[in-house]
């Protein structure tokens, strides 16, 4: 039986040097290792890799690879995930931003983070995504998604939202805007407007509002079988809905955003070894933010 040649693709924030350079090593190795490694048309030129297929940019360059490495911070990581979960290709994202809290290596790690795709020693988790619908009048205006987070913001003055839970109004709100995210978004956007961080495992939705003038604007955490609804009131200012901060759509005045999980998960690859006690999200917790964990003995064994 002939084996088949192993394919991966590579993409890289190709505006900063060290994302460049990395690219390079990581292509170098790669094709040691007896790869087909895929650079799309726009980074091709400047990273400038011998030996390699350059294709198209779009959702085809995904299709087939065993893995997407992405060599940036978040925002490169969440660009990449449009291109590869229609192809379900797992993501392996190393960490050249500042926080980089869907990465899963660091730039000190990257011939590691190599020579663990070529020896097959990783393991793939799906992350939850939201299917999002903007509607006017019953009318579909916009159809898209999020990994993160689906957030409806104010254009210059506060805007009134009412929120909807199951088909039945929760609370209205005038606001800077409310956010609604999946457990991976924990992190980002609703984590900075004070909503709970919630590790990966757990399966749930949380809408969080956002410098809302109201006495019940505490952040929730609902179901992921349940479908969220925002409404932007009739004569108030329209908004803006922004979709892992790449996708934006205008909301007039009336517009109604619809949530709901997506049948459709994002894949990511990862190098750790994960249990059932969630230590890795921990320690992660830990990295990421610098808290202090001095003093802790652990569990005492006699």
């Amino acid at each position: 039986m002939t084996d088949t040649k192993r394919t991966v693709l590579i993409t890289a924030h190709t505006g900063r040097k060290p994302a460049v350079d990395s690219a390079r090593l990581v292509i170098e190795r790669f094709l040691d290792a007896g790869f087909t490694v895929r650079v799309m048309q726009p980074e091709a030129e400047e990273i400038d890799g011998a030996g390699v297929d350059v294709v198209p940019m779009g959702e085809a360059a995904a299709e087939d690879a065993e893995v997407m490495m992405v060599l940036g911070g978040d925002g490169t990581l969440l660009r990449a995930a449009e291109l590869a979960r229609p192809a379900r290709t797992p993501l392996l994202g190393v960490n050249l931003g500042h926080v980089g809290f869907l990465a899963e290596a660091e730039m000190s790690d990257l011939a590691e983070a190599v020579d663990r795709v070529v020896s097959r020693r990783y393991a793939v988790e799906e992350r939850m995504t939201i299917d999002v619908t903007v509607r006017a009048n019953g009318e579909p205006l916009a159809s898209t998604w999020a990994l993160n987070e689906a957030s409806v913001e104010k254009r210059d003055r506060i805007m009134e939202v009412v929120a909807e839970i199951d088909g039945r109004p929760l609370s209205r709100w005038g606001c800077d805007g409310v956010i609604c995210a999946t457990p991976t978004g924990s992190t980002a956007y609703a984590f900075s407007a004070g909503g709970p961080v919630v590790w990966p495992e757990v399966e749930a939705l949380l809408l969080v509002p956002n410098s809302a003038h109201a006495l019940f604007a505490r952040p929730l955490v609902v179901s992921p079988r349940s479908a969220v609804a925002l409404e932007v009131l009739p004569g108030t200012p329209g908004g803006v809905l922004w979709c892992d901060g790449r996708r934006r759509f205008d909301l007039p005045p009336g517009a109604r955003v619809e949530v709901r999980r997506s049948s459709l998960p994002v894949r990511l690859a990862r190098l750790h070894d994960v249990d059932t006690t969630g230590a890795p999200f921990t320690d992660r917790l830990v990295a990421k933010f610098d808290l202090p964990v001095q003093g802790w003995r652990g569990r005492v064994r006699r």
